[in-house]
């Protein structure tokens, strides 16, 4: 699927809400509102007042990793961006180039048996392409370091070229994000999740809405050819899951809150919507063909046009209700990626 338009470059957000004024938090952002084809426009703070109570919102507690470590190939100077662990202590890198502007751009000349050198004596080796689709992303071995040390102390979070300025880490953390005992996470922001403050977490739990926590660790996102994602890995705990059941069973609407709640939550249900503890690995890409068995709505960000997400919006809220959001998007010049405004979308 893609969305018939074209997104202006001025309504990239290039900083976080709270920095665009005095007195701005991190739920300044402005909230779309698609039920089916009737839209209306909000601030994220009146999202108490949209959702019901018994609704459940189903949250990723995944941590946001400073995932972007610099490093040379020879003579060139490189950045690695550290996407996902693998199962055999291998990790899923981009291996980019400085663009001279504070950000990267594609690397062509990446083969296997490329060596990179990082910080703090660490060396990388790229062994074999991710997936048979490209060699964007390759399995690679480091040596010399523990990569969640070299993140820990080199690391910077992953920045595209929309954003003005580097942030520190903190600025990329979701009010849900949780600590793993092995310093595993996110290489890049659960960033629907965003807007959400310690205070407005306070104000929805007080007027009856519940959240279920699931983990989807995000890989790193295509940002030249916004293919489709890559295996994550992704947890369900059983409560979460009995959560999710007994809102369902009670005619009570289930809320993802971002793309990766979605994958997360999709992947462990059952042909018959039942949704059951899981962990380990997900390949699932939910499209309308697939459908959804268990999300009534989405909360998620704004997506670029040819973005591979989009399937999976139009496959809970239909096409329809994507386009004409999209449009009125694009006319109320809402801001978009990890940094904009939001986008709800309720039965």
């Amino acid at each position: 699927m893609k969305v018939a338009l074209k997104v202006p470059e001025e309504l990239s957000a290039r900083v976080p809400a709270e920095q665009r004024g005095p007195g701005l938090d991190r739920d300044g952002v402005r909230l779309l509102v698609s039920r089916g084809t009737e839209v209306s426009h909000h601030g994220f703070g009146e999202l108490p007042g949209l959702l019901r109570a018994g609704d459940l919102l189903v949250v990723n507690t995944s941590p946001t990793l400073a995932a972007a470590v610099d490093g040379s190939v020879g003579h060139a100077r490189v950045v690695v961006h550290f996407s996902t662990r693998g199962d055999d202590g291998r990790w899923a890198v981009e291996v980019r180039e400085p663009d001279g502007r504070g950000t990267t751009r594609a690397r062509a000349c990446v083969a296997k048996g490329t060596a990179v050198r990082l910080p703090g004596g660490g060396r990388l080796v790229a062994e074999e392409p991710l997936s048979t689709r490209g060699d964007r992303l390759w399995w690679a071995r480091v040596s010399g370091a523990e990569v969640t040390a070299v993140l820990r102390e080199h690391g910077r979070p992953i920045r595209y070229s929309y954003t003005e300025r580097d942030q520190p880490l903190s600025v990329y953390q979701t009010v849900f994000a949780l600590a793993t005992p092995d310093g595993t996470g996110s290489a890049e922001m659960p960033s629907a999740a965003r807007p959400f403050t310690a205070r407005l977490v306070t104000e929805l739990v007080s007027r009856g809405v519940q959240f279920a926590p699931v983990t989807l660790h995000t890989g790193v996102a295509s940002a030249e050819s916004h293919e489709p994602p890559y295996p994550e890995r992704f947890s369900v705990p059983g409560e979460s899951a009995r959560l999710i059941n007994a809102a369902r069973a009670a005619g009570r609407r289930v809320v993802a809150v971002g793309t990766t709640a979605v994958r997360a939550v999709e992947s462990a249900a059952g042909g018959d919507g039942v949704v059951r503890a899981r962990a380990g690995w997900t390949d699932l890409v939910v499209t309308p063909e697939r459908g959804v068995r268990v999300v009534d709505g989405l909360l998620t960000g704004l997506h670029e046009p040819e973005a591979s997400h989009l399937l999976m919006l139009e496959a809970v809220a239909g096409r329809a209700a994507i386009d004409l959001g999209y449009d009125a998007a694009v006319r109320g010049r809402y801001l978009w990626h990890e940094f904009g405004d939001v986008h709800l979308l309720l039965p």
